[in-house]
């Protein structure tokens, strides 16, 4: 028990940072909905705020990667969580919403590099054998962020303002800044990449672009998993677009109807995740990978055909409890094959693509739709994620891959070009 709290006393404290930044999060974006609704009595304005955002990661994506790998992890962290928090206390000073646009756009910036930051500092602190626990309990503490987030939102404005609310979240950031200054250097002695140290940024950035292009040629299996899975989350995002105008004008669900919708897809993400964490252990990171992202396909589109209710929540739950599975097998996976060293320039320049292709079909869908029906969208696109899901499960579960879903550290050497 005393090797068992010493082994998990980091990874503790590291849970409990994100799980704060995470709830704050998500009661700074409600509060700065309700900011800019209330400032311009517009719901386009409001929408700008997702396009902005939206533009923001595909920007800073394309380039940050490279900043990432050659910077000190953990003090890159506490930077962009001091640099998001000074941002988000600046917020409720501006009247103009272009300043508010320009404000969104930076502290965005910090926020999409945070997560390949951590991602890369996460995989170098924990043990192999220990990440798919720790995935599964982060994945838990996303979706408890996912529900209290928003209730303590709530709260805040019955009690306050949605300024309020901002500085808290504000607070939150500076608090997991403080929390990660706690935490190990584990980059303290290594050396970073400085071949291109004299070169110019156009150079830099194609050095490190030939790098990721090399990388995914050298391990193209690695690199199918990933596309696959990242295929499947656009079609997800691009789908949940279409959701509260195929609920409320497909199905003619009411509103009330429709928020027990949203809310039960919450409860089954809190309870996907609460049986992933007590289950993570006996089940492979390959069934995580495939079986989760199959169930959820088969949500979608149990949820994209129904007629009635009772089929749409009953979709909406299986979708939803699903979820945890595949991102903790999915995260397990990446930081099992994927080199630290060039982490950061990896998850970025994919991620790029990922944000530019959610763009692109959510646009698509949206312009379809109106020719179209709604319907024949959103099953479409569910089928194809279907699809998708069954060659990702049968990619995954092949025993001749076994070696890159193995937990043992030594097990397997990969190779890097």
């Amino acid at each position: 028990m005393k090797k068992s709290l010493v082994a998990w006393r980091y990874p503790a404290i590291l849970l409990c940072s994100i799980g704060i930044s995470s709830v704050g999060e998500w009661i700074y974006f409600i509060a700065l909905n309700l900011i800019v609704l209330k400032l311009t009595e517009s719901a386009l304005a409001v929408s700008g705020l997702y396009i902005v955002r939206a533009c923001s990661s595909l920007l800073t994506n394309f380039w940050s990667g490279s900043l990432i790998d050659r910077f000190n992890k953990k003090n890159l962290m506490i930077i962009l969580n001091l640099f998001q928090s000074i941002l988000i206390v600046l917020l409720p000073f501006f009247s103009s919403l272009v300043s508010i646009y320009i404000l969104v756009f930076m502290i965005t910036v910090a926020s999409t590099m945070y997560h390949p930051t951590s991602m890369t500092y996460i995989t170098k602190l924990i043990p192999n054998a220990q990440r798919k626990r720790f995935n599964s309990l982060r994945s838990l503490l996303d979706s408890g962020a996912f529900l209290t987030g928003p209730a303590i939102a709530g709260l805040l404005f019955t009690l306050g303002t949605p300024n309020m609310a901002i500085y808290l979240n504000a607070i939150a950031l500076c608090l997991s800044a403080c929390i990660t200054f706690k935490m190990p250097n584990v980059e303290a002695y290594e050396k970073f990449d400085n071949v291109t140290e004299k070169a110019s940024l156009y150079r830099v950035l194609l050095y490190d672009w030939q790098m990721v292009i090399r990388f995914s040629l050298k391990n193209r299996y690695v690199m199918m998993i990933y596309l696959l899975f990242s295929t499947t989350v656009v079609l997800m995002t691009a789908t949940d677009s279409l959701e509260a105008a195929f609920a409320t004008q497909v199905l003619a669900l009411s509103e009330g109807q429709y928020g027990i919708l949203v809310s039960l897809a919450g409860v089954g993400v809190l309870i996907g995740s609460i049986t992933n964490s007590a289950f993570v252990e006996k089940i492979s990171t390959a069934w995580l990978i495939g079986l989760g992202s199959l169930i959820t396909a088969v949500g979608y589109l149990v949820f994209t055909s129904s007629f009635t209710f009772l089929i749409a929540a009953l979709g909406c739950f299986l979708l939803s409890f699903a979820t945890a599975f595949a991102n903790t097998g999915f995260y397990t996976f990446y930081q099992n094959n994927i080199p630290t060293k060039s982490m950061g320039r990896i998850g970025s320049i994919y991620g790029f693509f990922e944000a530019l292709f959610i763009i692109i079909f959510t646009a698509v869908f949206g312009l379809v739709a109106e020719w179209m029906t709604i319907r024949a969208v959103v099953v479409s696109a569910s089928f194809f994620m279907l699809l998708t899901a069954i060659i990702l499960l049968l990619l995954t579960t092949r025993p001749s891959k076994r070696r890159y879903y193995q937990s043992i550290e030594s097990s397997r050497k990969q190779p890097f070009f």
